[in-house]
Order: C-alpha cells, then sequence, then structure tokens
C-alpha cells in the first residue's frame, strides 16, 4: 500500500512533514505541483461532480496530515488538485486539457468520466506527454489513444459480459432486449458486450432498439416493439439522465422484464428522478460496492461518510482512486520527468477501497466488479465477480 493511502488508514497520523518543500531530494523536484481534475461539475450528469469534489476532499485531508506534502524522492512536495468543469461535452474536455497542460503545468491529469470525453481529451494529454488516469471512461478504445493514458476502471466488454453471464444464469432469463443510444460510445460499446455474452451463454436477444442520443424524450415506439417480444430480461446500457424516462415509459407501458443496466445506474439521481417503486428489483453492474468489508474499503467509507453524511458510491470511489494511482506513482518515482511517472503508473500494485490495482500494457486496471440490486432505493450487494 502507498505511502499517502495509509494516512487514511490510521486517520490521524501527522508524522514527516515540518513543511513542503524540504528535504534532501533531486533539485530538478519542485517544492509544489498541480495535479489537474478534469470533472462533470454542472449538466445532466452535475451530481457526478458533486461525488468527485467529496473524493477530492477526502484527498485534500489525507493530505493536510503531512501538510499538504507528498514525498517525491526525498523530497517534500506540495500537492495542489486543480478541479475544471468538463459539462460532460467532449469539446469542453478538449479545452479543460488544453488548459491544465498550458497554464497550470499539470504533472498528471485525473479524469474524465465520460468515454466520450476520454477519446477526444486525451491525445492532448498523449501529445504532451502528461500522464492521464481516466475515472469511469469504460470504453474500450480509451487507452488505446496512446501510452499516457491509463483507466481507473474496468472495460467495457467486461462489464457487459457480466451483465449478460448475471442474466443468464443467476436470473436464469433465456431472452432478451434492450434499449441503447447510437450516439454514445458507453451505450453502444456495452451494448455489444451484452448482446455477444448473452448469446454465447445460450440466451436469446429478441430485440434491439435504438435512439439518437440525450435529446430524445419519447422512447415509446421502441418500448412497443421490445414489449411485442416479451423479454424476461431488459437491458439498458444509458446514461443516467437519460435511464429515468426509459424506465417510466416501459413500466406505463406494462413492461415486466427484469431491468438490468451498467455502472451509470449507481448514481442516486436514478433512483430520486425515476422513483424507488420504477427501479425496485432492478440490477446493475458496478466496480464497488459500500458493504466490503476489506481494510481499505472501511476506511474509504468512513472518510467519505464524514464529509457527505452518505456511503461512497461507485463514482466518488474511482476519483478517489484515480487520484491515488497517481499520488501512488509520484511517490515512487526516482526520475522525475512525465516519461518516468508514466512508467511508474504501469507499475501500479496498490490496495484501493475496490480491490489490488495492478495495470496491464495497456493501461487498463486488473479490476473485479459486483452486482448490485435496488431494493428500497438502495443498491444491495449481490455478488461479486472477479476480473479476468
Amino acid at each position: 500500500m502507498k505511502k499517502l493511502f495509509g494516512v487514511l488508514l490510521s486517520v490521524v497520523m501527522m508524522v514527516g512533514c515540518v513543511g513542503c518543500g524540504t528535504g534532501s531530494g533531486a533539485s530538478d523536484v519542485p517544492d509544489e505541483i498541480t495535479i489537474g481534475f478534469a470533472g462533470t461539475l454542472s449538466g445532466e450528469n452535475a451530481l457526478v461532480g458533486e461525488y468527485q469534489k467529496n473524493a477530492i476532499k477526502v484527498v485534500e485531508n489525507e493530505l493536510a496530515a503531512n501538510d499538504g506534502c507528498i514525498e517525491i524522492m526525498g523530497k517534500k512536495v506540495k500537492v495542489n488538485i486543480a478541479l475544471e468543469d468538463t459539462e460532460a461535452k467532449p469539446d469542453i474536455c478538449a479545452n479543460v486539457y488544453r488548459k491544465f497542460v498550458d497554464e497550470y503545468k499539470a504533472v498528471a491529469i485525473v479524469g474524465p468520466n465520460e468515454s466520450s470525453c476520454a477519446l477526444a481529451a486525451g491525445p492532448i494529454a498523449q501529445e504532451a506527454e502528461v500522464p492521464n488516469v481516466t475515472i469511469f471512461a469504460t470504453n474500450d478504445e480509451v487507452t488505446k489513444v496512446g501510452d499516457y493514458v491509463f483507466r481507473a476502471c474496468y472495460l467495457d466488454p467486461f462489464q457487459g459480459k457480466v451483465a449478460a453471464t448475471f442474466a443468464y444464469d443467476d436470473l436464469e432469463a433465456k431472452t432478451a432486449a434492450v434499449l441503447f443510444s447510437n450516439a454514445d460510445a458507453y451505450s453502444k460499446y456495452l451494448k455489444d458486450a451484452f448482446v455477444e455474452g448473452f448469446e454465447a451463454r445460450g440466451g436469446e436477444v429478441v430485440a434491439i432498439e435504438e435512439y439518437a442520443g440525450a435529446d430524445v424524450k419519447d422512447f415509446n415506439a421502441q418500448l412497443v416493439n421490445i414489449s411485442t417480444k416479451d423479454p424476461e430480461v431488459l437491458f439498458l446500457p444509458n446514461q443516467v439522465g437519460e435511464l429515468p424516462l426509459q424506465i417510466k415509459q416501459a413500466r406505463g407501458m406494462g413492461i415486466e422484464s427484469t431491468l438490468l443496466g451498467g455502472d451509470s445506474w449507481d448514481l442516486t439521481t436514478l433512483v430520486d428522478v425515476a422513483g424507488k417503486d420504477m427501479v425496485e428489483g432492478a440490477c446493475y453492474v458496478a466496480p464497488f460496492s459500500s458493504s466490503d468489508t476489506s481494510e481499505a474499503a472501511r476506511a474509504w467509507v468512513k472518510a467519505y461518510h464524514e464529509i457527505a453524511g452518505e456511503n461512497p458510491g461507485s463514482h466518488a470511489t474511482l476519483a478517489y482512486e484515480a487520484l491515488h494511482i497517481v499520488l501512488g506513482a509520484l511517490e515512487s518515482l526516482e526520475t522525475y520527468d512525465g516519461s518516468s511517472l508514466k512508467d511508474a503508473i504501469y507499475a501500479t500494485n496498490m490496495d484501493l477501497p475496490s480491490g489490488n490495482v495492478t495495470m496491464d500494457e495497456q493501461g487498463n486496471p486488473k479490476k473485479n466488479a459486483v452486482i448490485l440490486k435496488y431494493k428500497d432505493g438502495i443498491g444491495e450487494y449481490v455478488a461479486t465477480v472477479e476480473a479476468e
């Protein structure tokens, strides 16, 4: 476990650092560094930004226990986390990355949350040779941008397969239907992975219906077609801003299929807008459950709850873990430059709230998934699926 994460576990450990910028470290290590954080602070997914701000606050509290410093090559260095809003829009996200590179001179970038934003902004980090750890960008193509782009989450092919296997094996469904957005990379690739996985298990996908992005508000035509097929499972791999209407309209026309989703379902705003009754019994894939009993998970849940007054979900947890992946790599440096930091991120081996995390040669972490099921508006733990 990396040095800074140990601060969380001991909660009040106040050690070592008298002041930042001190120590016998190499002269090329600066007194202060900035990590850029590309957050989702406004727009339909603005609640994600609240979770991210809470995660940042936990990390800042950990840093405060060491006077805001980490140790890099024997030198105490002050860490600043610069939070900027991507609005969950690819063009805005690209501008934020340019700001991090040109104005903040960031040593690394954490974020964004969305695959479409990561695909638009990743090339900027790659060209500048600034390591980038994306948060919830599950699309398979994200880290193929280059060797400076990483992620803190699992990939869509994995979570799609997990959802398909759960539908066939645990829900014992033999038929399924899908409603997805053809304007969203996350939705399209998750749909593909689910369909492939479900059919590979022996299931039949009886209907695949699509719509053209977040501006669509009427799904009745697609849902009528799905209703006529009477699937046992309806898979909705869509963004949280779109899901409540889809759920309400599906239930409103009498579709009784078990609802199944990806990790975009792991937001309280879904329950708030759709209603507890509408989501009751729905299942979804997520990277983290606050009922995890590991030492790292319990410490994280406690620290987050003290700040937010609630337990953390997957969005907060992955934001926290992405920051720790960067901080842990910085603490392990033997040479201070972007290439060495990139290599240190590839060498990640950390016990984090969601489990032990290592990186493969593509910059993707080996991570487990959990299945959660809504009961009285709360996603309750059902099962853990081990990373492949």
